[in-house]
């Protein structure tokens, strides 16, 4: 036998059956409910104790990309495990806590609190929206992964740029931008998990809760944007 033909072994990956794909959307969806609750709970001790306050400018950019990136990979590297919920758990009240500065500023506007019940309540309409979607679409929507990343590039490097320019307009369309951008990612994501591309629980519960914050924060600022009454 010739020594230059190397025999190349080939591994065939059984498909999900439709009961275990039933299984991880419904645990994705049962945990991803689970983890509002830590989320709240950061935004308020954020709030309560004025951390919130702390958090603006390069000092909170920092502590954001260090504390997300390092929970993510941290999530990554568990999920397997038993700890793998636990830190997923931990992350979002870390994100809550980032979110409070922002809350905070809404709910210095004389009709805060309902731009924060507003904001929210969108969010889990686009959610139902996109899950609904989701179930009646039959074609693959892989394709649309490329374009997607492309369209998040461009919202980072325009969210930096507006970090310096600090105009009203660049955030009122970086806020729009990004509702769009990551409610197709929604789609895209629970479109996934229904297919069987998505066999982890904990990694769709990620991408998902991703998505949701994304939406609502950036909801959440359009709001305070175009209707936040001062007093």
């Amino acid at each position: 036998m010739n020594d230059n033909f190397q025999t190349v072994d080939f591994q065939y990956v059984t498909p999900l059956s439709e009961a275990e794909k039933n299984r991880v959307l419904r645990n994705t969806y049962w945990l991803l409910a689970i983890s509002m609750v830590p989320t709240v709970l950061g935004a308020w001790f954020g709030i309560a104790t004025g951390l919130s306050y702390a958090l603006s400018g390069g000092l909170g950019m920092i502590l954001f990309l260090v504390g997300a990136f390092g929970f993510i990979y941290a999530i990554e590297r568990t999920k397997n495990t038993a700890t793998g919920v636990p830190v997923l758990l931990g992350f979002t009240f870390f994100m809550g806590i980032m979110l409070s500065r922002l809350i905070a500023m809404v709910l210095g506007f004389q009709n805060g609190t309902e731009l924060v019940m507003i904001a929210f309540g969108g969010t889990a309409g686009v959610f139902f929206m996109m899950a609904s979607l989701a179930t009646f679409i039959k074609r693959d929507l892989s394709g649309l992964s490329k374009w997607l990343y492309v369209g998040a590039i461009v919202l980072m490097v325009g969210s930096i740029i507006n970090m310096f320019v600090a105009s009203s307009a660049g955030m009122l369309a970086i806020s729009m931008l990004a509702i769009g951008i990551f409610s197709a990612y929604m789609l895209y994501d629970i479109k996934e998990i229904i297919d069987g591309g998505e066999t982890n629980y904990i990694s769709a519960t990620l991408s998902l809760y991703l998505d949701i914050i994304n939406v609502f924060q950036s909801l959440l600022a359009l709001l305070g944007i175009l209707g936040g009454e001062r007093e």
